[in-house]
């Protein structure tokens, strides 16, 4: 006998847990993929040509608060942050408690909330943080194979709680997320992003002012 047989057991950390550590950020991207493949647009984030494509038409001055639908770790959270006035706050919206609990431990920044829930639900979410509106929302989500009824539910209530002169932003790999958008926003303009792995399409939905 050894002085290592009555050494306690060292519990094995089984895959998952490896690649988070080894991989950090992208660990914890790549599980969230693996658990809920419907519910992620992509198995890698997106570039930061994308990311700067995509928010290029936001009037930095004129937004309190911008809102985010499927944060994943982040990829467009900082680049947010960096933007916002210092009296702006930032929500994102995601289902899976894996990139809640992460962004919430990242993102030390005041103006910045995780939520844990669905963006059909965002008007109540946004009350909840004591907003009558929003003057921005971005989707990575990927409308085409979310559950039935759920794209135009999110469509719908993105559209009621932004402000007029707000717009919905939404960068996918497939066309059809515009369907989701054209029966409320009046006008959508319409990107294309080839630095991006998938190269991605990018929309620009404007809730044009009453009148």
């Amino acid at each position: 006998m050894t002085g290592y047989d009555n050494a306690p057991a060292i519990p094995r950390r089984n895959f998952k847990e490896k690649a988070a550590r080894f991989f950090g950020q992208w660990g914890v991207f790549f599980r969230g993929f693996v658990q809920h493949p419907k519910m992620v647009g992509s198995i890698i984030p997106s570039s930061r040509f994308t990311i700067e494509k995509m928010l290029a038409p936001v009037k930095w001055d004129e937004c309190k608060l911008f809102v985010e639908y499927g944060p994943g770790v982040g990829t467009f959270c900082q680049a947010v942050l960096d933007r916002l006035p210092r009296d702006g706050s930032l929500i994102v919206i995601d289902t899976n408690p894996l990139y809640i609990d992460y962004l919430r431990r990242h993102f030390r920044d005041s103006r910045f909330s995780a939520v844990h829930g669905s963006a059909a639900d965002v008007e109540e979410i946004v009350k909840a943080h004591g907003h009558d509106h929003a003057d921005y929302v971005l989707s990575g989500l990927p409308f085409s194979t979310l559950p039935a009824g759920i794209g135009p539910a999110i469509a719908a209530a993105t559209y009621r709680v932004i402000r007029p002169g707000g717009a919905f932003l939404v960068y996918q790999f497939s066309a059809k997320a515009r369907d989701f958008m054209a029966p409320h926003f009046e006008r959508i303009e319409n990107g294309f992003e080839l630095l991006n792995v998938l190269p991605c399409q990018l929309f620009w939905g404007w809730k044009e002012p009453k009148g």
